[in-house]
């Protein structure tokens, strides 16, 4: 088989990787504008077709044909990651974990490589931004990390790949996937094409030897992953850490999972030693809460399979100007100004002149609709002045009628609050039904929002 390569130079969409022959405004494929870039690329051509043996190598299998044994995962170290991945990491798996600058994504890679060695796990750690000096001295601020945790600072994938085909480690990381490079493609580190052709050859490397990878992802001003749009498709999870903007928190979530939920979320805070762990955010959440405030009340979400418990703080004040200002922080600015129309026209309430104001403390940003209920009842306790009980929780969906419809797992959030303590639960009145039981706690069902002035 003859081979005849060429280089010629080609445009590239930073965005989704479209590629064409000549620079476009905007790209045909995801719609962005000015996200062309030129980069010269070298084309493998063949003029004889594959042979009769490569051939014969290939053929298809059912399902009864291919061998699968029990799935086993790696423990992390970290519940919460463990979690977010759906129990632990599969071998063999790529997982891209992106996140903005200094957000804490090398230093959480560090210590599950840490954890995982300590497990006697064989981890190799590789760095393409730091020296092998500036990671000892990381490594030495995280705390004591055992001699088996291997370390390499190097850019070239071609030599990464094959120092983990020699070695078959466990679990690689590679920091970052946008300063690696290979020979065969003709651009610089971080471009379209050798972020490509880089993470392609890091899953064929993870998929032939079982070796499991993480690949740390700079992000774009948006917040999205730097590079084409084709990286999130080759990868098996795409990981996104979050901050709690001026809080000491740190979110992790799940965007793409090949083998778990979607829904998951993992808390770490920050410290001097590295990340730990939040178990409880609920009892982090609710830190320094307000005694006797008017327009703050707890209401519990689900996240994943976790029950959350948040407060919502409302306030409803005079106006200063002609018209009323609206504003919302961590929810939905529009659902926010849907409830006060609810509560004007089904309840009464003249907020024509008055200012309000939603936030959900601890930076949180909550889109379910089961934080209504709690969303009205501030609002409701900020115009009446009237302070809701410190041992309530609030929830339910609300629709336009005034209605307060059902939410799902009920079980779940009534079990965290009394796990926290509290003694009253408002909830949707249709929850009520085949509902057991809790002792030591009230709970009270309503079908309309009006019902809620009585009971506050």
């Amino acid at each position: 088989m003859s081979l005849k390569s060429k280089t010629e130079s080609v445009f590239f969409c930073s965005s989704c990787g479209y590629e064409s022959k000549k620079w476009m405004g905007q790209c045909p494929a995801c719609g962005e504008w000015n996200t062309f870039s030129e980069e010269a690329v070298a084309r493998v051509s063949s003029k004889a077709s594959v042979g009769a043996a490569a051939r014969g190598n290939v053929k298809a299998v059912s399902l009864s044909e291919i061998q699968s044994d029990e799935e086993i995962r790696m423990d992390t170290g970290f519940t919460e990651l463990s979690r977010v991945l759906g129990g632990g990491i599969v071998p063999g798996s790529l997982i891209l974990v992106g996140g903005d600058p200094g957000i804490g994504k090398s230093t959480l890679l560090l210590q599950t490589a840490a954890n995982m060695t300590a497990a006697g796990k064989k981890v190799i750690y590789i760095s393409g931004e730091e020296s092998l000096r500036q990671i000892k001295l990381r490594a030495d601020r995280v705390g004591s990390i055992s001699d088996g945790l291997k370390f390499m600072s190097e850019t070239n994938i071609d030599l990464i790949t094959e120092v983990l085909e020699r070695e078959k480690p466990d679990l690689a990381v590679i920091d970052s996937v946008q300063t690696m490079y290979t020979s065969e493609a003709q651009s610089v580190p971080g471009s379209v094409t050798q972020v490509r052709e880089c993470a392609q050859r890091m899953m064929m490397c993870a998929k032939t030897n079982e070796i499991a990878c993480f690949l740390v992802g700079h992000v774009t001003k948006e917040g999205t992953v730097a590079g084409p749009r084709v990286l999130e498709h080759i990868v098996d999870t795409v990981l996104q850490f979050e901050s709690g903007d001026q809080f000491g928190y740190r979110l992790l979530r799940s965007a793409k999972n090949r083998f778990g939920s979607t829904n998951e979320i993992g808390v770490f805070e920050m410290s001097s030693e590295g990340l730990k762990e939040v178990k409880n955010p609920s009892e982090y959440l609710l830190e320094g809460r307000p005694k006797n405030a008017t327009g703050a009340v707890v209401t519990c979400l689900i996240e994943g399979s976790r029950p959350m418990l948040m407060e919502v703080q409302g306030l409803a004040a005079e106006t200063q100007y002609g018209l009323a200002r609206r504003q919302a922080n961590g929810i939905d600015y529009n659902r926010f100004t849907m409830l006060l129309a609810v509560l004007s026209k089904r309840c009464g309430l003249n907020l024509s002149n008055i200012d309000a104001y939603v936030n959900i403390a601890g930076g949180m940003k909550v889109t379910q609709p089961s934080a209504d209920l709690a969303v009205v009842a501030s609002v409701i306790s900020s115009f009446k002045n009237i302070a809701v009980a410190e041992d309530t929780v609030i929830f339910g969906e609300v629709g336009l009628s005034g209605e307060v419809r059902s939410v799902p797992q009920v079980n779940e959030r009534i079990k965290e609050a009394v796990k926290l303590g509290f003694k009253r639960v408002i909830l949707p009145k249709v929850n009520l039904k085949g509902l057991k039981k809790y002792d030591g706690i009230e709970l009270c069902g309503i079908n309309f929002i009006s019902e809620l002035f009585a009971l506050l």
